[in-house]
């Protein structure tokens, strides 16, 4: 278990929360919704929902089979790297669009988000490799909790030149910080070990082997078709609460975008202290107990946020739900591990990465149609807190898994072989 490994893995997550941060959450959602589109009868609503879910409509069909050809080729990091830029490069980009121009910022959003989520694939591939299975939730929770830190840093960038209008330079200051501290990761994690077959046999073998995955976990395996399935529901809800809090907050609070920023800094706070508590109990409870715990607060969350009508009762809303924002997603990534067999990372977690793309496509365009057909908001956020319950029902009666590495199959604190 080498450290600084760990260390430049965990980096990667403080590097691409400037996107998840200023592209995804805070900033970019409302200047493209209402500067961009104009966000009249929650137009900007329907634009901004549409191309999160065909971005993650790309991701999702995609990664199963770009993890599969990744672990056949031997060429994880590669992956890893040539979807970063990809993304870096498209959000530099956003500094060209102008008021009106609603396609292009669309195929810009589109193109950036599929190759963000794309590349989470071989990000989180790595984890099993880092360390013994009784570190991996700790791990899991420092690599998040980085990554809220990550996002602290990147709004307070941001946060003077949103005051003076810059958007632009915010933008390139996105790609910059994303960059810069993927670098860590690109240099320390381990190389790739290219394979020797032809390409077109790569492509094969990978497709046949993520088909196989799919089988085996959807099909085959019913504690893993249980945990996917809840997975693939209550994700559902956290991303579309991401992708639409700001605008929730502008819309029917009357949050400025200074507000909003120093808002959601005050959630990447708590969201850093709730990894950070989360880290330790999710190897010694076991994840399960985490994901339903912070479930139960999302669906209280949810609840007050369709009530709530003041500023400050929304700040406390936020804080809370910052709490439960880390922990559910380490302790998720560190549970699918345990499902993970030596030598096939990509390739699950790009089935992995499948489900949670593929939750990142109904609930945003559900929260848009909804919001564009009553006008109000609200409903559209009750759709979002059944998913919650819908996802917390499923894993009631989930067994919790032990982990399959090393040609050994562990179960609870024991390991056999």
């Amino acid at each position: 278990m080498k450290k600084n490994v760990i260390l430049g893995w965990c980096f990667y997550d403080f590097a691409n929360a400037s996107y998840s941060a200023v592209i995804t959450a805070v900033i970019f959602p409302v200047f493209y919704a209402n500067r961009i589109v104009g966000n009249a009868a929650g137009l900007g609503d329907l634009w901004w929902g549409r191309a999160v879910s065909v971005s993650m409509l790309i991701a999702a069909v995609s990664s199963p089979f770009a993890g599969g050809i990744a672990d056949r080729a031997g060429r994880r990091k590669r992956f890893l790297v040539f979807y970063t830029m990809v993304c870096i490069i498209f959000v530099a980009m956003f500094s060209f669009l102008k008021t009106g121009s609603v396609i292009e910022g669309f195929l810009l959003i589109v193109g950036a988000n599929a190759a963000r989520e794309g590349g989470l694939v071989f990000y989180n591939a790595f984890l099993p490799d880092l360390a013994p299975w009784q570190y991996w939730g700790r791990i899991s929770a420092l690599g998040f909790a980085l990554g809220y830190a990550g996002a602290i840093c990147a709004l307070l960038i941001a946060l003077p030149l949103l005051k003076t209008g810059h958007f632009p330079y915010i933008w390139l200051s996105v790609s910059a910080f994303f960059l810069v501290f993927s670098l860590p990761a690109f240099f320390l994690l381990p190389r790739d070990v290219p394979a020797k077959d032809s390409v077109l046999q790569y492509a094969v073998d990978g497709t046949k082997k993520a088909i196989s995955t799919l089988k085996g976990l959807w099909l085959k395996n019913r504690e893993s078709r249980r945990f996917l399935l809840s997975y693939l529901l209550y994700q559902d809800g956290v991303n579309t609460v991401i992708v639409f809090s700001s605008i929730f907050a502008t819309v029917s609070l009357g949050f400025n975008p200074m507000e909003l920023v120093l808002l959601y800094l005050a959630v990447q706070v708590t969201a850093f202290l709730g990894s950070v508590a989360a880290a330790k109990p999710i190897d010694s409870w076991g994840p399960k107990k985490v994901i339903v715990l912070t479930l139960l607060l999302w669906v209280l969350v949810t609840v007050a946020a369709c009530v709530i009508r003041q500023k400050a009762q929304f700040w406390a809303v936020a804080g809370v739900a910052g709490l439960g924002l880390g922990s559910v997603q380490a302790a998720s990534r560190a549970l699918f591990s345990r499902f993970v067999p030596e030598g096939r990372e990509a390739e699950y977690f790009g089935v992995y990465g499948m489900v949670g793309k593929t939750s990142a496509i109904a609930g945003p365009l559900i929260f848009g149609l909804i919001s564009h057909a009553t006008g109000s908001q609200r409903p559209a956020i009750a759709a979002v807190g059944l998913l919650f319950l819908l996802g917390l029902a499923i894993i009631g009666p989930f067994k919790e898994p032990g982990a399959q590495r090393d040609g050994f199959r562990t179960e609870g604190s024991k390991i056999k072989k």
